[in-house]
């Protein structure tokens, strides 16, 4: 039976809710180890991950993206949430309400290290492109989520173009005014490694996402601006969302496809 999972950051560093029994088990994967927290009580696996460790710990360019990906294959995923606090970028998006992702902006496709964002660093028989016939982002499993936000009692606003951001600086004023040029409407330090890598291990995916702060220039900071505070209310609007994909939600089928040559795959 295949897995679900979660991957949380930033807005989860200290609090997730306890009715959920998670209980920490340990990878190995070519990468290097990684820590998974499985959900308990269920009748099919289900995972969640902490991207920065748990406690909060690793900067967005110290996450090993590599044994993350590895890790979900390696316990059989078949569906997965990536979950990230946003700045926004589009005045007429609204903060603190969960918003699925659509499409990704990574023009480079890089991870933090400089190296190609990608699974296939050495010739082998898995090596292939990933061909985007869907979109990295799964149109059945963001359909899944959407029905259980509303479930949940939870309203999700418009899907939105997300745009990978390296950090772990914050971005200058000139940079937040090209990345909706370029067509983005939110952006953060995370997601897209996570989102690319998943999708070449054939994992489905979708993304979710919360912005607690506008990073657009000259726009004035929420009445309570404090990093600690924002992320707290991001939290709070995904929570729900998250735990019901954690109890209730199906794998699906890989939308895309890994092009090998000499196969007819």
């Amino acid at each position: 039976m295949s897995a679900v999972a979660a991957i949380l950051g930033s807005a989860f560093a200290d609090s997730f809710p306890e009715e959920l029994d998670l209980e920490p088990e340990t990878v190995a994967t070519e990468w290097g180890t990684q820590t998974l927290h499985r959900v308990g009580g269920l009748d099919r696996p289900a995972y969640v991950l902490f991207r920065h460790g748990l406690p909060h710990r690793l900067l967005p360019n110290q996450i090993n993206y590599r044994a993350q990906a590895a890790a979900l294959q390696t316990v059989g995923c078949g569906a997965l949430l990536v979950t990230s606090s946003v700045g926004v970028l589009d005045p007429d998006v609204p903060l603190y309400r969960p918003l699925l992702v659509d499409d990704l902006l990574m023009p480079d496709n890089r991870l933090p290290d400089g190296s190609a964002c990608t699974m296939f660093t050495e010739p082998s028989e898995a090596h292939g492109h990933l061909v985007l016939d869907d979109g990295l982002f799964a149109t059945r499993l963001s359909a899944q989520v959407q029905d259980l936000a509303e479930g949940a009692k939870v309203p999700i606003g418009e899907a939105v173009t997300f745009a990978y951001v390296q950090g772990p600086r914050s971005k200058t004023a000139a940079e937040n005014r090209m990345w909706p040029r370029m067509g983005a409407q939110v952006n953060s330090m995370t997601l897209g490694p996570e989102i690319v890598l998943a999708n070449e291990l054939e994992i489905p995916c979708a993304g979710l996402v919360v912005g607690h702060k506008y990073s657009i220039p000259d726009r004035d900071p929420p009445e309570d601006g404090a990093l600690t505070s924002t992320l707290d209310r991001s939290r709070e609007e995904q929570e729900r969302i998250v735990t019901a994909f954690l109890r209730r939600a199906e794998s699906v089928a890989f939308p895309n496809t890994i092009y090998r040559f000499g196969t007819d795959e």
